[in-house]
């Protein structure tokens, strides 16, 4: 867990957002990293694959059999989502950046039950779940304590504006940054 900013990620060990980017973008200029579609590959072997909002349902759960109806009552779209295939665990990225106060500080208190759905929804599947989410600066204001308390409270984490590579479970670059 990266708190109030300190540590953390840089292009060679993690995933750097600037902004309300996706997955792929950030993946994609890691050395020994390829995006193809929706697959992931570290040194040409296969990794991961990323999901984002319909597309869980429609690349993952349906030719897997999985119908969501019967499993939870509402779909869930992900800002973003990798399905890292040797620890066999989704991590479910929801990216929030905000400048003033709104809707998504109430958001970030709904984490524990989104996880909870996400995992009977993975279940079928033999599939873990992790809920990550990364926030920009204006979260580390005093006033989100209680909240970022909160979301560690149910199991989940964040990470200001970065990622470390390890914390998806992916394999971590040992010749360079970026190409």
């Amino acid at each position: 867990m990266i708190k109030d900013g300190k540590g953390g990620a840089n292009t060679l060990t993690g995933l750097r957002f600037e902004g309300r980017v996706h997955l792929d973008v950030v993946i994609e200029p890691i050395l020994e990293y390829t995006v193809k579609g929706n697959s992931v590959y570290f040194d040409d072997k296969k990794v991961a694959e990323l999901y984002r909002k319909h597309d869980l349902y429609k690349k993952l759960l349906e030719p897997s059999g999985v119908k969501y109806k019967k499993i939870i009552s509402q779909k869930l779209l992900p800002d973003d989502a990798i399905l890292v295939l040797e620890k066999k665990t989704l991590y479910v990225v929801e990216i929030k950046f905000q400048e003033v106060s709104g809707s998504v500080d109430e958001k970030l208190q709904t984490c524990g039950f989104k996880l909870q759905q996400y995992k009977k929804l993975l279940n079928p599947l033999g599939i873990e779940v992790e809920y990550i989410y990364v926030l920009n600066d204006w979260f580390k204001q005093e006033r989100y304590k209680d909240v970022l308390e909160h979301v560690e409270s149910c199991g989940c984490k964040y990470f200001f504006n970065e990622i470390p590579l390890g914390e998806l479970g992916l394999p971590q670059s040992e010749r360079g940054d970026s190409k």
